[in-house]
C-alpha cells in the first residue's frame, strides 16, 4: 500500500509538472524541441570473482532551466562466483522502466527523485562439490530513489557530465538496492545528459 501511494504521488507531480509545461509553452508558442534532451549512464565493474555491467539510458524535457523530468529504463547484469562455497555461481538480471523529476537549485547541484519498476531474474548454481540446490527466481519490486548529484554545469544548454548518489527509502524487501538485511545501500551512477535539436548556439531561458 505504502508503494502505491508513493508511486501516485510521483506520477500527480509529473502530470502537475508537465500541466505547468504545457501552460508555460502555450504562451510562449507551443512545444519547444529545443528542450528536449537524451543521456544515461553505463555501469562497467569487474573484480575477481564479480562482473556487473548495466545500462540506463532516459529521454526527457526541460520544463524550465531549473527543472528536468524525463522517462528512463535500465538493465543490469550481475555475475557472481565462489558466493556461499567455492564453484558455485549467482546470476541475476535487473530490468524495467522508470521515470525521474531533476531539480537544479544552481547550475552545477541538482536534487533527484526516481520511480523505478524492476523485474528481477534470479538463478543460483551450485558447484560440483556441494549439496546446496540449484534455485531460480522472478521478482519484482517497485524503487523510489532519492538524492542528488554533481554536474559539470546546466547553464543555457542541456549537455554535462553528472554524477549522482541516491537512496531507495520505499523500503520494498525485493529492492536490487537493498542489502541482505533490507537496508537501503547507495546507489552511485554517473553519466551524461546530451541536448537534442539546440544547434546553433541558441541559448534556451525558460
Amino acid at each position: 500500500m505504502k508503494m502505491k501511494k508513493i508511486t501516485l504521488l510521483f506520477l500527480m507531480f509529473i502530470v502537475s509538472f508537465n500541466l505547468l509545461a504545457q501552460d508555460k509553452d502555450e504562451k510562449k508558442g507551443g512545444f519547444r524541441k529545443e528542450n528536449l534532451f537524451t543521456g544515461g549512464n553505463v555501469t562497467l565493474s569487474f573484480g575477481n570473482s564479480v562482473t556487473v555491467l548495466g545500462l540506463s539510458p532516459y529521454f526527457g524535457y526541460s520544463i524550465t532551466k531549473y527543472l528536468d523530468v524525463a522517462l528512463s529504463t535500465n538493465f543490469n547484469y550481475t555475475s557472481q562466483r565462489d558466493n556461499v562455497v567455492m564453484g558455485d555461481k549467482i546470476r541475476q538480471t535487473v530490468y524495467g522502466p522508470g521515470a525521474f523529476i531533476r531539480v537544479f537549485p544552481v547550475h552545477f547541484l541538482f536534487a533527484q527523485a526516481q520511480f523505478e519498476q524492476n523485474f528481477i531474474k534470479y538463478k543460483y548454481i551450485p558447484g560440483s562439490n556441494n549439496s546446496y540446490p540449484a534455485e531460480k527466481q522472478s521478482l519484482d519490486a517497485g524503487s523510489f530513489l532519492v538524492g542528488g548529484g554533481y554536474s559539470s554545469g546546466k547553464r543555457d544548454g542541456n549537455t554535462y557530465y553528472y554524477v549522482s548518489i541516491l537512496w531507495d527509502v520505499s523500503k520494498n524487501k525485493n529492492s536490487p538496492y537493498t542489502d541482505y538485511l533490507g537496508r537501503s545501500i547507495p546507489v552511485f551512477r554517473a553519466g551524461m545528459n546530451i541536448e537534442l535539436f539546440q544547434g546553433g548556439g541558441r541559448s534556451r531561458r525558460n
